[in-house]
């Protein structure tokens, strides 16, 4: 499936979380961030959780919700954000519907050898439901700044 662009209806969805089902259909009305990340407690994925966290308040505050999405299990996201003082939403793609839809689930290569894992990208949805920016293979430095910036300029 191909990543939905600026304009596309983004997909639908509904996950596992650790306080219970995270539905997009419930923030409609609300601008809502979406990203994707590989894995919980590794380096990038942790710094990104962090510096998402971290400006928690200036997203609710530009009245934006953050979902952070892998396909950890809800037990795995709870440990990883207990671990790192995570405050974001952390939605568990266990079957990997979510992943596929938006278009992130890639072939990616390491050391020579080729697997399937979740390309980082974010997605910044509008209150109408539609896509209006979209950041794939994201660099994590200053990335969440970047994305508060766009959710502030939405109004």
């Amino acid at each position: 499936m191909t990543m939905p662009q600026p304009g596309d209806a983004a997909p639908e969805f509904a996950l596992a979380g650790e306080t219970g089902e995270i539905r997009l259909a419930d923030h409609i009305g609300r601008k809502v961030v979406v990203y994707f990340y590989p894995k919980d407690d590794t380096p990038g994925c942790t710094t990104e959780g962090k510096d998402f966290s971290a400006l928690a308040a200036d997203f609710a505050a530009a009245d934006t919700v953050v979902i952070g999405i892998s396909r950890d299990s809800v037990a795995a996201h709870k440990k990883f954000r207990a671990k790192h003082g995570l405050t974001v939403d952390l939605g568990a793609d266990a079957d990997g519907a979510v992943t596929e839809a938006f278009g992130v689930w890639v072939e990616k290569s390491m050391y020579g050898k080729k697997y399937m894992g979740i390309e980082r990208a974010t997605f910044l949805i509008g209150r109408d439901g539609r896509i209006v920016e979209a950041w794939p293979k994201v660099k994590v430095a200053g990335h969440a700044a970047a994305v508060l910036a766009a959710a502030r300029a939405l109004g």
